[in-house]
Parts: structure tokens; sequence; C-alpha cells
């Protein structure tokens, strides 16, 4: 019996010691290339304090820019298999999953995706892999609706009222993940004309559509924007960090949709031992705890990681959310996009006015 156990044990550290060495040659080819570029799609704080970490650990030279998730895809698109970033950190996957389709992410299989907590947080065929969890839903500043004597929205529904004609700010659907998401979330909710007919009814309401995802809650606790649409850890960011406690959390009442914040290496990265060793370290605890750290409160997707209590805190929970279908927002999601642009423009809306449709 103790043979066998001391065998077990032998066994054990052999494969130990294999990922070690693993690693540490990983790390080493990955400092000879003494570089990385990051393309980000969360937060600038998180994505700043997220690589400056990487290269305080590993001595490699990491710089970043911050774009929405329509905008790296169209430059990877663009750039077509010769990218000027190695890795994409953050944002929804939806966008992610268009370029993996078309060919553009490298697959790997970092040894830390062991600790993602369902396949759901990754690709299938190792193109991405989650790090966070968000919730869609509607932040709203309580003391303007309170002034205007209006109740705030509870569903998607209440969203159409003509009390909330321009009070309601949308991300731009050809520039914000963010905003596919709502365009595959209604067409999944409503079905496919009928969900296009809600975005065209709800137009009718919206001020502005802002580039990024994140716009409306920079907006809510100024009032500027009264009801903003998107992803409810940003309005905790505008509460705990920007101190607007005039902003209130709406779930809508008959469901929601989720995103799946994810990192995933560029094909043809011209670092691909950094980019490599990024994946690594991105799906670890060191790197994803370092949201909450800067104002992001996303659920984390990690076994290993610690949830952000302020998640919690508001009343958020991960799983009661509406299945789904990532195929067909893949799919089809460059389809859905230009009929629901045709079908605004064909409803009197002026989808060229830059300073409503903003893409700066």
């Amino acid at each position: 019996m103790k043979k066998i156990i001391a065998l077990v044990l032998l066994a054990l550290m052999v494969l130990v010691n294999g990922a070690m060495a693993q690693s540490e040659e990983l790390i080493a080819a990955a400092q000879a290339e003494g570089e990385l570029v990051v393309y980000g799609s969360c937060e600038e704080e998180y994505l700043a304090a997220a690589t400056q970490h990487f290269q305080d650990l590993y001595g490699i030279k990491t710089t970043y820019q911050r774009l929405s998730t329509g905008e790296v895809q169209a430059k990877i698109e663009e750039e077509n298999g010769n990218p000027s970033a190695d890795v994409w950190f953050g944002g929804t996957t939806d966008p992610y999953n268009v370029v993996a389709a078309e060919g553009l992410l490298e697959a790997v299989e970092p040894e830390n995706a062991v600790h993602l907590t369902s396949p759901m947080y990754r690709h299938a065929d190792g193109y991405w892999f989650g790090i966070y969890k968000g919730i869609l839903g509607f932040m709203v500043n309580q003391e303007e609706l309170d002034r205007m004597g209006l109740e705030a929205p509870q569903d998607w529904a209440d969203l159409l009222k003509p009390e909330y004609k321009n009070l309601i700010w949308l991300s731009n659907y050809n520039t914000a993940g963010t905003a596919k998401l709502v365009i595959n979330t209604m067409i999944q909710k409503y079905g496919h004309d009928e969900g296009i007919q809600y975005l065209v009814d709800l137009d009718k309401n919206i001020e502005v559509y802002t580039k990024s995802g994140s716009g409306p809650s920079k907006n809510v606790g100024t009032g500027e924007c009264v009801i903003g649409i998107g992803f409810l850890h940003d309005g905790i960011t505008q509460i705990l960090d920007n101190g607007y406690d005039n902003i209130a959390l709406v779930i809508p009442s008959t469901g929601t949709s989720f995103e799946i914040g994810a990192t995933a290496m560029f094909k043809g990265a011209a670092h691909p031992n950094a980019a490599k060793l990024w994946l690594e370290y991105a799906l670890s605890p060191e790197c994803v705890e370092l949201g909450a750290e800067n104002g992001s409160y996303q659920f984390l997707v990690l076994d290993n990681a610690k949830q952000p209590q302020a998640a919690y805190d508001f009343g958020l929970d991960p799983e009661n959310v509406m299945d789904y279908d990532f195929e067909d927002a893949t799919a089809n999601i460059k389809t859905y996009i230009s009929e629901v642009m045709d079908a605004l423009a064909n409803s009197g809306a002026d989808t060229g006015d830059t300073s409503r449709f903003q893409t700066n």
C-alpha cells in the first residue's frame, strides 16, 4: 500500500514539475520577445492596471489601446491576419465570435482554462476564454425621474412608453458590442421581425447612441442621460467610485441577457509567446481580481477567484438570465445590424447623424 501511495505521489510530482517547466519555458520565450500589445475593451482603469501588472511581473514591455469591441473587430478585419496587436482583453464575446469565424483569432489552450466554472465561458475550439460575466439592464437617475413625476421602467416593454421620449441612451449598434448584444437579445426574446420592430419603436425614445457600451452609464449620474441601457456593473462603478448615489439599477422583470467578457490571441500576432503568457495571466486571480480594485464589478468566471461583493450587494444574480443563443448571434449579427439600421432609416431616423449615432 505504501509503495502504491509513493508511486502516486511521484506521478503527481512529475506532472507538477512538468507544468512548472513548461510555464518557465513559456515565460523565457515571452521575455525573449520582449513586448506585448493589447487591445482592451474593458474600462480603461482596469485595462491599465492589468497591463501594468503583467509588465511588472514578467519584465515585458506592455502597451495597450482602449477600443470598443466593434472598433477592435473592424481593425482586425481590416488588418486581415497581420494584426497590430497581439491579444484582445475584455468586452462582450459577440464580436469575438465573429472574428473567430473569420479565422482571425488563434486557437490556444491555456493551462489556467481548467479554472473556468463552465464550458459556456470558453470557445469550444479555444479561440477565446471568459474572464467575467455582466448583466444587461437599465440605469436610471432617480432624482430626475422623481422631478418629472415618472416611474422607473421595470421591463423592456416599458421603455417604449411615450413619457420616456428623449430620455433614453443606448450605444451605437455599429461600434459597441453592448448594442450588438441588445439586438440579439431583442430578436431572441421577441422573434426576428418583432425584435427589429421593437428597436425601431425604441428609437423614438432614444436621445443618443454612444460609441462605447459604457457611454450611457457615464452620463446617468449627471442627469444628462435619465435612463441608460447597458451593463449594470457599469452603474455600480458610477455609484461606488464616482459617488452618484442618485442612480438606481433595474433588472428587466421578464428576463435579460448577459455578456461574457473574454480574452483572446490574434492570428498572426507578432509576439506569440508573450500573447500565450498573457492568456495564462488573464485567466488567473492575480489579473481578474484587479477588476474590482479598479472600478469594474463584473462577476468572475474562474473557480479560484474572489467575487466582487459589490455585485451581490446591489442584488445582481449571475444566474437569473435568459438562455442566449450564441450560435445564432455569431452567424447573423452582421445581417441583423444591417437590417436594424435599414429599418431605422426607413422609419425616418437620420442614421448618418454622428451627433446622435456617435462614432467618436
